[in-house]
């Protein structure tokens, strides 16, 4: 016979999304089935760059990441280990007088969000980063932004939701998720049968498949960042870092090895991605013009993965726009891991009180849509196009 289970929440995708959205039912005494087709923080959550920052955001996420910047002051509570989090501060470096005047209207139009930003002209980082390489004009810095370890967080979310009462299933790939009337019926590879009231879609690169069956096609687009960790060196930079406009990000860890990110991955399967000859050179070339000391060190593992990616580089989230009880939550466009837990939590109030004390309109899937006739709009902001998880 075929395996059924019934609950009130089913969630698709045990990424930091689909997880704390376990964990924050579970806090609410919600019974939920969260269904992993790998591990849970296995893909995009678990092997991005691990960067946590405010900085670089569009107005519109702003209420959105200062809720994820107060949640990350409590990891240790949340999921019991603090996961190598530090608020190391979050520098943004301009390359030209263009780009620092860019900083310097992103500050004026974040004010009022807490995010303290501190600008520094080429004298003023000399002072404090000598490390830095000379084609730097200034930069913005974050004092309280910071990096984590995505192999130690991501995971950990889905395994807290576990030892609160959820019925966390990895290595269970959601074959078919369709609504019948009055639940919603989910079926696995392996023969499983989930029916629930509500379904959360956090499937990650994968969501907009489901989104598809439920008459919401969007365009999802998959990118993959290209990553590396070097050697254990001595400790220099402890700042996490970023370039206004993007390409490259980078940061060093207690250990001493800098973990630096930026250009893309080669992918032939929509379900997986490596990191491809093409952009290691250019990587390793804009690693050390920008931190000079790397110059003759080791880089000992270049990595990518698979990231859900929209043409806004904002998420879809929020309710369905055809299905009752359904609630999207992906395409977090490179971006995902410093909001995760604030889109979770956001979830976790859609299901239980109807609506978010967040606001999220500007993130509804209607937007694409609802305007499948003509073009998304492009919210008016700056970001920074680097890739945190992605």
């Amino acid at each position: 016979m075929t395996p059924r289970i019934d609950t009130e929440v089913a969630i698709i995708g045990g990424g930091i999304v689909g997880g704390s959205a376990a964990l924050f039912l579970r806090r609410l005494g919600v019974p939920v089935v969260l269904l992993e087709a790998a591990l849970c923080g296995a893909r995009a959550s678990g092997v991005n760059y691990g960067g946590v920052r405010r900085q670089g955001r569009g107005l519109e996420q702003m209420p959105l990441t200062r809720r994820a910047h107060e949640l990350w002051g409590q990891l240790r509570e949340l999921i019991g280990i603090d996961g190598e989090y530090v608020r190391s501060g979050h520098l943004k470096l301009a390359a030209s007088a263009s780009d620092m005047a860019l900083l310097e209207a992103y500050r004026e139009r974040t004010r009022g969000f807490g995010m303290h930003l501190e600008m520094l002209d080429r004298r003023a980082l000399a002072r404090r980063f000598g490390w830095l390489g000379q084609g730097v004009a200034g930069g913005s810095f974050c004092p309280e932004d910071g990096h984590a370890n995505p192999r130690l967080v991501s995971p950990a979310f889905g395994r807290a939701a576990a030892a609160l009462g959820a019925d966390v299933r990895e290595g269970v790939r959601v074959a078919s998720a369709t609504h019948d009337g009055s639940r919603f019926v989910l079926r696995a590879g392996d023969g499983l049968e989930v029916r629930s009231r509500f379904l959360l879609n956090c499937a990650g690169a994968w969501a907009g498949r489901f989104a598809e069956g439920f008459g919401e096609p969007v365009p999802e687009t998959s990118i993959h960042p290209l990553m590396m960790v070097t050697e254990p060196m001595p400790v220099f930079m402890g700042v996490s870092l970023g370039i206004q406009g993007g390409g490259i990000y980078a940061r060093q860890v207690a250990r001493g090895n800098c973990v630096i990110g930026g250009g893309r991955g080669e992918s032939s399967d929509p379900d997986f991605a490596r990191p491809g000859r093409a952009g290691l050179g250019a990587l390793m070339a804009n690693a050390t013009t920008l931190l000079p000391v790397l110059r003759g060190a080791q880089v000992i593992r270049f990595w990518t993965g698979v990231e859900g990616n929209m043409p806004d580089h904002n998420p879809v989230l929020g309710p369905s726009s055809t299905v009752p009880g359904l609630f999207h939550a992906f395409g977090l466009s490179g971006a995902g891991f410093q909001i995760g837990p604030a889109v979770g939590e956001v979830l976790s109030e859609l299901v239980v009180r109807g609506q978010s004390s967040i606001p999220i309109d500007a993130f509804r899937i209607e937007r694409f849509t609802a305007a499948a006739h003509g073009a998304a709009s492009r919210p008016e902001s700056v970001r920074e196009q680097t890739l945190e998880s992605p």
